[in-house]
């Protein structure tokens, strides 16, 4: 099975490059699953249903989300009723949508797809991601309900992501870090055989302070005095994420990589898809 996930859309920029540029990547890759964080595609913070929609048009399969969830009030509505919109599922008992799902790939795998947020340097600070991590996999264990299993960690400490790893090692295919929005080089597969990297990076303008507008992030380290709002960057988007390869037999991983494809970092795709 061949899994892209595509790293937080951050802004109009963002957004516009991954529905322009997916539809392209599933037909050229030939990819049976892809998986888009989207908590920041609504000016930098949030998500609008018309953006998810779009996203899910234009090939996503699932959208995740993380901190920033519920910044456009609008997700409280629309969370409930759409099944491939994830919020954190350490998020409180009650709290509107879902936080995992099981869904089909192209290939016909049955894919659990969860959504947890870490709490080290995170705000709101939300139940034991750990506890949730074992909740999520024993309740569809890989091999048994499901065929391949993925995590979006959305965290800002790399220990955090990758002790998270270590702990679904061997029963998840995929640990990918969100939320920093700066890919980072350590993807790899661990002893048990689920892959992991630290960050998947953004998909977003890279001229930027994370995918913002710099002048103003700029002027808040220098004079700690706000001069406005922080604003989406809007300059050519380059897309950032992680290919992986699972195998149809255990539901493991066999290969990964990254993907960049954009003006500003050096481009990149996994060679095993070629």
């Amino acid at each position: 099975m061949r899994l892209l996930f595509l790293g937080d859309m951050v802004g109009k920029t963002g957004r516009t490059a991954v529905w322009e540029q997916l539809p392209g990547l599933i037909s050229d890759f030939k990819l049976d699953f892809v998986i888009v964080n989207g908590e920041n595609a609504a000016g930098g913070f949030g998500i609008t249903e018309e953006i998810f929609r779009e996203t899910l048009a234009a090939g996503a399969d699932v959208v995740t989300t993380g901190n920033h969830v519920w910044d456009q009030r609008d997700a409280l509505i629309f969370a409930p009723r759409e099944e491939r919109f994830l919020r954190p599922s350490n998020f409180p008992k009650g709290t509107p949508g879902r936080g995992s799902g099981v869904y089909i790939a192209r290939n016909g795998a049955r894919v659990l797809v969860a959504n947890i947020m870490g709490r080290v340097f995170m705000h709101p600070e939300l139940d034991d991601p750990f506890q949730a991590g074992e909740r999520e996999l024993a309740a569809c264990p890989l091999g048994e309900q499901a065929d391949a299993a993925i995590v979006d960690f959305h965290a800002e400490a790399t220990s955090e992501k990758m002790c998270f790893a270590h702990f679904v090692d061997g029963r998840a295919s995929l640990v990918v870090g969100t939320h920093t929005h700066q890919p980072t080089a350590d993807h790899q597969i661990l002893n048990g055989g689920t892959a992991y990297i630290s960050d998947a990076g953004m998909c977003g303008d890279y001229d930027s302070s994370l995918g913002m507008d710099k002048e103003e992030p700029l002027n808040r380290f220098l004079s700690k005095v706000p001069k406005g709002r922080f604003e989406a960057a809007n300059g050519p988007a380059t897309l950032c994420g992680v290919g992986v390869t699972i195998s149809d037999r255990t539901g493991l991983a066999e290969k990964i990589a990254p993907f960049r494809r954009g003006p500003r970092l050096e481009e990149t795709a996994p060679s095993f898809w070629s």
